[in-house]
């Protein structure tokens, strides 16, 4: 497990991109074309970056695609981890081959 949590994409969003253009969340909703409703959730940690966002978050010239889903995964990845003691799965045994 690594030492520190990653930081949220929404938080990322928040602080480096709309903060140093001084854009608020209901003005870059608009230049994304979605609603402010949704980049409100994604900024402040209620919802991921989905695939649609990451290529218009890539669109608007703040990464690329690929960087975003990345930093997603790796958020959600954390936070599985730390319920790592309350999943509960059957190991299965390896077939011999026939």
């Amino acid at each position: 497990m690594k030492i520190h949590s990653p930081a949220h994409p929404g938080e990322v969003i928040r602080e480096m991109c709309l903060a140093p253009l001084g854009l608020s969340v209901t003005e870059a909703a608009k230049g994304l074309g979605v609603s402010r409703k949704a980049l409100s959730e994604l900024v402040n940690g209620h919802a991921g970056v989905s695939p649609e966002m990451a290529i218009r978050l890539e669109k608007t010239g703040w990464s690329d695609a690929g960087t975003w889903l990345r930093m997603q995964l790796q958020y959600d990845l954390w936070q599985a981890e730390k319920r790592v003691g309350k999943i509960k799965v059957t190991k299965f045994g390896v077939r011999a081959a026939t």
